[in-house]
């Protein structure tokens, strides 16, 4: 029998028919999967059903109750020498904390702590701030450089700081914020820039202010918010940056999400609510969904979502192990999220992830190396990249 061709032939995915036996692909090029965006997976897919999703940009794989990615490159390495407990060596996203207030008494933390996004265990040692301060901007890195925006140890500080993900021991003076001083704002990253908004200075702004990563020097105007107030979350796709919750006047949260488009400059937009008010939330995303979790009315374990490419209020996600508030450290990876730090009501060093694609309860990655809140965190993964 001469060659047949199923060229003609689909499946109920719209792909060719199943290949039974012993199935020899002859091709030297490549073969081309399935591919669409987020909201067009298959809604029942067989069990290691292939797919290029072409939101974010990779493979991924039905495994039987969620989309998992199938991570490609990464500009970082795990930890190659990880003791119990801690996050094991290969290739993946790193996240990194710093800073911090270890107590309602006004104590503040100079360390930085690191874990790789994609396994499970406690963080390690990455480098120490010049001074202990709290309050930083947090969620601003590109590939491969995080940036510490501003932040206070007693009065707020003009302070920036960069460092290099794949390098310990990396943090140096970036420059200067705007104006003298800067604090308690949220910090986003197409990146390219970093934007931040919701800043203290000291008292409740309308600021927004931005850098280029990779010019050192003095940050700039970017526009305005909506409401002056701080405290916010941010997070973002590579075309928006969002801006949610926030500490509006004394006794006043806010519920409000404004966005800016990154690329330009300019007053943010209304973009929908939060389902609660309040203050010192925690905030990721990937490409496509914004998460905000915990916050302050009073502590909450809420953990609730958008979509970034449209507007609208947000939705129920699920929750954390227990009430959070005072955290502002967060990063994420294209499909994972980790929440570090804050206050449970006292500081806690604990960990914990969700799945962003999915919805559902956080679940403990493991341990910061000290109890703090009002952290910062970034990640080389994050969805504005």
């Amino acid at each position: 029998m001469s060659e047949f061709k199923a060229a003609g032939f689909s499946d109920e995915f719209g792909g060719g028919p199943d290949l039974v036996g012993i199935t020899t692909m002859t091709s030297p090029y490549y073969f081309v999967p399935p591919s669409g965006s987020t909201a067009e997976r298959p809604s029942d897919p067989p069990p290691g059903m292939l797919r290029f999703n072409t939101d974010i940009g990779r493979l991924e794989v039905w495994r039987n109750d969620h989309w998992a990615t199938i991570l490609g490159e990464s500009p970082d390495l795990g930890v190659s020498t990880a003791g119990t407990g801690e996050s094991p060596g290969g290739t993946g996203t790193r996240g990194v904390w710093s800073g911090g207030r270890l107590a309602p008494d006004g104590t503040y933390s100079n360390k930085m702590d690191y874990i790789t996004v994609e396994t499970l265990g406690d963080a390690q040692d990455f480098d120490t701030l010049a001074a202990a301060r709290s309050y930083i901007a947090g969620g601003c890195a590109s590939r491969t450089k995080g940036i510490l925006y501003g932040g206070a140890n007693g009065p707020l500080v003009n302070t920036i700081d960069k460092f290099v993900f794949a390098s310990t021991g990396s943090r140096e003076d970036f420059g200067d914020t705007v104006g003298s001083n800067a604090g308690n704002a949220g910090g986003y990253s197409n990146g390219t820039r970093g934007i931040f908004a919701g800043i203290a200075s000291p008292s409740f702004t309308t600021r927004i202010d931005y850098i280029t990563i990779e010019s050192n020097g003095i940050a700039q105007d970017f526009g305005d918010m909506l409401y002056s107030q701080y405290e916010v979350g941010a997070c973002g796709s590579s075309v928006r940056a969002l801006f949610g919750a926030g500490y509006r006047s004394p006794g006043t949260y806010e519920s409000s999400v404004e966005y800016v488009t990154a690329s330009t400059t300019g007053n943010s937009v209304n973009f929908g609510n939060l389902t609660l008010s309040r203050r010192i939330t925690t905030s990721l995303s990937n490409s496509t969904r914004g998460v905000w979790s915990g916050g302050l009315n009073p502590g909450t374990n809420l953990i609730e979502f958008v979509t970034i490419a449209s507007t609208g209020n947000a939705q129920d996600f699920g929750d954390l192990i227990a009430d959070r508030s005072g955290a502002n450290g967060a990063a994420a990876s294209p499909t994972r999220g980790v929440f570090g730090g804050g206050y449970a009501p006292v500081a806690t060093d604990r960990c914990e992830f969700i799945t962003i694609p999915t919805t559902g309860n956080s679940v403990d990655f493991g341990d910061l190396t000290v109890a703090r809140g009002y952290t910062s965190a970034c990640s080389n993964g994050h969805g504005g990249l």
